[in-house]
């Protein structure tokens, strides 16, 4: 079995070099795995970020270093006018848009459903559900003239209920699923394939954050691959539904990227 730790093979995908590709929320985490990925394949990467202003930093600092190309574009996800104006940004940074990865997101808080507030539902949408569909909106006019791609990040979460306290995020992530369906039929007319991948637990901030060593260890036992997942290991399905060359034919699709914890 290979070492989840170690260094992802270098694959070259020669269809994305020179893309530019805007990555929200990718400062940290599964995030970042995915900006070092794509700047590895030569594309130009827009890193957004919102708080994680050193954490950016210092990754397009270690990207640069590696030959990469990245700008950064910062601006609060759960603010439809702020993520419109960050995807102006980063397609005149770049020099125009072919890809959008929508990345950001988290649980805000754990909540059980007995006990969800008005407070919490806008915070766990907005950040999860608008964000998507505002990025996409301003996204749309520039992916159009070049035939251009959109992926959605969603979430085990969205498909098996999510486990105690976390159903509103879980929620949200279904929300996006569906997005994705409804946006791949409406945008491959315009030549934008749109696609989605759906992480299981992989270990990054998120779960240092929101879930406990107790809960993560529950997780773990449902696993077939009988352990927790790193983000590098969830590059390789953004890449493939990035790839015109590999994915041309794939539209409205989901991967799940879990280890085998579910199985559709």
């Amino acid at each position: 079995m290979m070492n989840p730790g170690s260094h992802m093979p270098q694959l070259t995908i020669p269809d994305l070099a020179d893309k530019a590709v805007l990555i929200t929320g990718a400062s940290t985490g599964i995030g970042a795995a995915l900006a070092r990925a794509f700047a590895a394949q030569g594309a130009k990467v827009g890193l957004h970020y919102n708080s994680s202003q050193d954490a950016a930093t210092a990754l397009a600092e270690n990207i640069r270093g590696s030959g990469g190309t990245v700008e950064l574009v910062r601006a609060d996800a759960s603010d439809s006018a702020a993520m419109s104006r960050a995807v102006e940004q980063a397609a005149e940074v770049l020099g125009g848009l072919d890809g959008l990865i929508n990345n950001a997101g988290g649980m805000v808080a754990r909540q059980l459903y007995q006990d969800w507030t008005d407070e919490l539902y806008d915070q766990i949408m907005d950040l999860n559900a608008r964000s998507v569909l505002a990025a996409c909106r301003a996204a749309v006019p520039h992916l159009k003239q070049r035939g251009g791609f959109i992926i959605n990040t969603t979430s085990i979460a969205a498909r098996n209920g999510a486990s105690n306290g976390a159903g509103l995020y879980g929620s949200s992530k279904a929300f996006i699923a569906n997005v994705t369906r409804g946006m791949a039929k409406e945008l491959i007319p315009l030549g934008i394939r749109v696609n989605a991948v759906a992480p299981g637990v992989i270990t990054t901030r998120f779960h240092e954050r929101y879930s406990t060593e107790a809960q993560l260890e529950a997780q773990r036992a449902t696993i077939p691959a009988g352990r927790l997942g790193v983000a590098d290991e969830c590059t390789g399905a953004y890449l493939f539904l990035a790839s015109a060359t590999l994915s041309s034919y794939v539209v409205g699709q989901t991967i799940e990227v879990n280890g085998g914890q579910l199985m559709p």
